[in-house]
C-alpha cells in the first residue's frame, strides 16, 4: 500500500484523512492525520481484529472517527499483509 488519502463524513462533519504506511518490527503500521491535523499511529490490534490508534494521543481521536479509520484501513489492505 503506498500513501493515500479519503474522505470521510460523520454527523456532517467533513474529514480529509491521510495514511502513510510504515513497517515496525516487521508489522505494517500507519501515519494517520486528518483535517492536516496531528500525526496518530495505526497498529493492528489481534484481540480486536482490526487496527486501532495506539500511544497516549490515541485519546484524541473521536471514537466514531477511528472507527470509520480502521474500517477502511481493512478495506485498503491487503488480505496478504493483515
Amino acid at each position: 500500500m503506498q500513501k493515500t488519502s479519503f474522505e470521510i463524513l460523520l454527523y456532517g462533519i467533513p474529514y480529509l484523512v491521510k495514511i502513510e504506511p510504515f513497517s515496525f518490527n516487521e508489522e505494517p503500521r500507519f501515519k494517520i492525520t486528518y483535517n492536516n491535523g496531528p500525526e496518530y499511529i495505526f497498529a493492528r490490534d489481534e484481540q480486536m481484529s482490526q487496527y486501532r490508534a495506539i500511544g497516549d494521543e490515541a485519546i484524541n481521536i473521536p471514537d466514531d472517527l477511528e472507527e470509520s479509520i480502521a474500517t477502511k484501513l481493512q478495506q485498503l489492505i491487503p488480505k496478504a499483509v493483515r
